[in-house]
C-alpha cells in the first residue's frame, strides 16, 4: 500500500470510524478530483458503499455548495469533502452533523500532504490540542506577541476551547483534516492591537499586516493583494471581525501555503476573520479566512503557554 493510500485509509478508518454497512459521500471539485477519487477507492476497498460527488468550485470558503449536493451530505453517515473552498462554515455542512453524519472537511488538501501529515503520532497531536483547549477554556484573556510585531489582546472570557484532535468518530463529529489545532471563538468586539501575519507570505505573495480595533480589522499597514478591500465588497463589514485564535499542534505539518496545513504547524497561531457561530461566537457571514503568525509567544492570563513558537503545555 502506498502511503497516499495508507493516509486515505487512515482518514476514513482512524478519524472517522467508517464502517463497511455505511454509505460515503465524498465531495470534490475539479481540481481536488485526485484527492475524491483516491478517498472513495480507499472507501470501497473496506466495503463501504462510496459515491463521488464533482461540484463546480465555489467562490470563497463559506460559500454554499449546490441543493442537491446539501441533500446527498445530509443522507450520509460519513462525508469527506477534499475541496478548493472549505465547506466547514457552511449551513450544509452543520444540517448533515445534525442529522448524525460524520464530516472531514479537507480544503486544498493534496495527496502528498494528506500523507505527509497523517504521519504524525496521533495521539501526542491530539494530547497537545486538548491541553490547548483546556487552558483556552479556563481563561479570560488571551495576549498574543511576535518579534515580527504582532502584539494583539483578545477576550476569551465565556468561552470554551475546542481540541481539533482528529476524532470524528462520534455520530455528528465534524472536523478538518489533517487535525492538529486547539482553538476558541474570541469575544466579538474586544480585540485590540497589531497582528503581522508573516505566516501568510507563501499565500498572499507577502505578509498581512492588521490593525484590530474593537473585534474588527479597521486598517492596514501592509495588504499587498487588496485581500481586505476583496473580501469586504464580497462579503461585507462582518468579514473582517476577529473570529478565532488557535493553536497549531502537529509536529508533522509545515509551511506550505495551504492555510489548512499552515494553521496546524507545532507552535504557530492562527486567527480567522469572518464567520465564527458553528464554534461557539455569534458572527454570520459567507466567509472564514484563516492567517498564520510565526514563532509567537503567547500568554493566557498572564502565564506563557507558547514562547516563540515553543509549546510549554
Amino acid at each position: 500500500m502506498t502511503d497516499e493510500a495508507a493516509a486515505c485509509r487512515r482518514v476514513l478508518v482512524d478519524c472517522l470510524a467508517t464502517r463497511p454497512s455505511e454509505d460515503v459521500l465524498v465531495v470534490a471539485d475539479p481540481p481536488q478530483r485526485p484527492l475524491g477519487e483516491a478517498l472513495v477507492e480507499a472507501a470501497r476497498a473496506i466495503g463501504t458503499e462510496a459515491v463521488l460527488v464533482e461540484m463546480e468550485e465555489r467562490s470563497g470558503h463559506g460559500v454554499e455548495p449546490p441543493r442537491h449536493v446539501a441533500a446527498a451530505m445530509v443522507a450520509s453517515a460519513v462525508v469527506a469533502a477534499p475541496t478548493s473552498k472549505s465547506l466547514s462554515h457552511t449551513a450544509a455542512r452543520r444540517a448533515a452533523c445534525e442529522q448524525g453524519a460524520r464530516v472531514a472537511s479537507m480544503p486544498r488538501v493534496s495527496l502528498e500532504m494528506l500523507a505527509r501529515t497523517m504521519r504524525a503520532d496521533a495521539a501526542e497531536v491530539a494530547r497537545r490540542a486538548h491541553a490547548v483547549a483546556d487552558a483556552l477554556t479556563s481563561g479570560s484573556e488571551v495576549r498574543v506577541t511576535s518579534e515580527g510585531g504582532t502584539d494583539v489582546v483578545l477576550s476569551i472570557e465565556g468561552r470554551s476551547g475546542i481540541a481539533d484532535d482528529g476524532d470524528l468518530s462520534a455520530p455528528g463529529s465534524f472536523g478538518n483534516l489533517p487535525a492538529g489545532e486547539g482553538f476558541i471563538a474570541p469575544v466579538e468586539g474586544r480585540t485590540q492591537g497589531r497582528i503581522v501575519f508573516d505566516g501568510a507570505a507563501l499565500m498572499l505573495g507577502a505578509p498581512l499586516v492588521a490593525i484590530v480595533e474593537d473585534g474588527y480589522a479597521t486598517a492596514w499597514e501592509q495588504d499587498a493583494t487588496g485581500w481586505a478591500e476583496s473580501t469586504v465588497r464580497a462579503h461585507g463589514r462582518d468579514a473582517l471581525a476577529i473570529a478565532e485564535l488557535g493553536i497549531g499542534t502537529n509536529d508533522a505539518a509545515v509551511l506550505s501555503g495551504n492555510v489548512i496545513e499552515d494553521e496546524k504547524v507545532l507552535g504557530t497561531v492562527h486567527l480567522a476573520f469572518g464567520d465564527n457561530h458553528s464554534f461557539g461566537g455569534t458572527t454570520r457571514v459567507a466567509s472564514h479566512q484563516d492567517f498564520v503568525v510565526l514563532e509567537p509567544t503567547v500568554t493566557i492570563d498572564g502565564t506563557d503557554v507558547l514562547a516563540e513558537g515553543r509549546l510549554l503545555l
